[in-house]
């Protein structure tokens, strides 16, 4: 058994545990970093950056159908799915280096690639290796939730993290779980040829403005995908073809040829000796407090594993919490529900802080709403992009309380709300800058102006102008 010291301890090679390390080497620290799976984590090889490619694949194939309302003939694509595959793969892979061992011994790291598991409060047992920390990092992430539904574990089934290793297209995917990833891979699938059952117990991207979800969830509607809500699947059996999903108050079964399990994810917090290290956890996750440190002070947690938002540049943001608790002593505090999230489907739908419904029971009558379409934006009407909205939550003294955009591009455009929150900026923040001409930021300055319409143009400010008239 070979013992080694270090001053950080990194359980994890995901987005948060890479930065820490990164950061903390770079800093002199000497750092231990542990990933019994894949460098780069649930992200890079399951998550965000294989489904955005796949994703990205179907808007081009989406492109061919829809070239009419450019003066362009539409034409059916000829989708070579093992090519699809291909592409996502080449995109993991260029991005990989950056997150490879190689790279991160080449920073002063020691790189151990098996199962971490504490055997003390500051010391943890790593394959035939014990490591002796001051201070340790648990960034686990997180796995895909499996439901208990019957007859599930005797069916093949796919999650996110055995999906992208298709090469040939399901003729029916049948999709339980209407969140983002399920539509997200909804979507594409359907642009890329294959049917598409999506099979909601509740309402599909319930946590979003009903107004903004709509128009999204009518869009994949008129593309072919079907969206069945309040929906409970009862029970899982295998088929000749494939599966069938039996629904509650559903006469006939859904079938399909693969059947995708996206109803969530769980914290990975089994396995790691939790108990032996002093730290306390639910399923949810790591019990944490403001600066992210378990109940063994010496220990933190960041990303999925912190039982908060799931999102991979939360875990990011978490990494740099960490960092300046962890090395520079100084006690910054999380603040994650600064964070935007985003839904990648065409239009996309993006949000940060109160949405209306949360506002008005917040602050009743003293929310105010402001929106702007995408239909009296140049740029959405010059490609053909004008089914959008964007939606701001207000005080009335132009206090912003969140933002909710559904269109083209709107998870670039929630980036200057999420600054705005984060920075404490007044609704006229949006209307002090110049937007360039055309471009879709253009919505967010327009529906900043609509705040102040109603008092541009008052009876009041209209006598105000007549008064000043007389000095003319």
């Amino acid at each position: 058994m070979t013992t080694v010291d270090a001053d950080i301890l990194i359980i994890g090679a995901g987005s948060a545990g890479l930065s820490v390390a990164a950061g903390a080497a770079q800093l002199g620290k000497k750092v231990v970093l542990v990933e019994k799976g894949e460098m780069g984590g649930d992200c890079l090889n399951y998550g965000c950056v294989p489904s955005k490619a796949l994703l990205a694949a179907g808007h081009r194939a989406h492109a061919f159908r829809t070239a009419d309302k450019f003066g362009i003939p539409n034409a059916e694509p000829e989708i070579d799915f093992a090519a699809v595959n291909r592409h996502v793969h080449g995109v993991i892979g260029a991005i990989a280096p950056h997150d490879s061992q190689e790279r991160f011994e080449g920073l002063g790291c020691t790189v151990l690639r098996d199962r971490a598991r504490f055997t003390g409060p500051r010391e943890a047992a790593v394959g035939e290796t014990t490591v002796r920390f001051k201070h340790a990092l648990i960034a686990t992430g997180s796995t895909p939730f499996v439901p208990p539904i019957k007859g599930l574990d005797a069916v093949p089934f796919l999650t996110n993290e055995t999906l992208f290793e298709l090469t040939e297209r399901p003729a029916h995917l049948v999709i339980i779980g209407g969140g983002p990833i399920g539509l997200e891979m909804a979507h594409a699938h359907r642009r890329l040829g294959s049917a598409v059952t999506v099979i909601e117990a509740a309402k599909a991207l319930g946590a979003e403005d009903p107004e903004l979800a709509e128009i999204v969830l009518r869009q994949l509607r008129a593309e072919g995908v079907e969206i069945l809500e309040g929906a409970s699947g009862d029970a899982v059996r295998k088929t000749e073809t494939g599966v069938a999903v039996e629904i509650a108050g559903r006469a006939e079964p859904v079938e399909g040829s693969h059947l995708l399990v996206a109803v969530g994810r769980r914290a990975n917090v089994e396995g790691l000796g939790l108990d032996e290290a002093g730290v306390a956890y639910t399923p949810k996750g790591v019990a944490v407090d403001g600066r992210l440190r378990s109940t063994n002070k010496r220990i933190y947690a960041a990303g999925d594993v912190a039982g908060g938002r799931q999102f991979t540049h939360v875990a990011g943001y978490h990494s740099g919490i960490i960092v300046r608790n962890m090395i520079f002593k100084t006690p910054a505090k999380n603040k994650e529900e600064l964070s935007p999230r985003v839904t990648y489907t065409d239009p996309e739908i993006a949000h940060i802080g109160l949405t209306e419904a949360e506002a008005r029971d917040k602050h009743g009558d003293g929310a105010t709403i402001v929106r702007w379409t995408y239909e009296e934006n140049d740029r959405a009407q010059a490609e053909r992009a004008t089914d959008g909205l964007v939606k701001v939550v207000l005080k009335k003294n132009g206090e912003i309380l969140g933002a909710s955009i559904v269109g083209k591009n709107a998870g670039d455009l929630i980036g200057s709300w999420a600054l705005a929150l984060a920075s404490g900026l007044k609704i006229s923040a949006f209307t002090g800058y110049i937007a360039p001409y055309p471009t879709l930021g253009e919505v967010s300055k327009r529906a900043a102006g609509a705040y102040y319409t109603p008092t541009l143009f008052s009876e009041r400010t209209r006598f105000i102008v007549r008064l000043l008239g007389l000095f003319d």
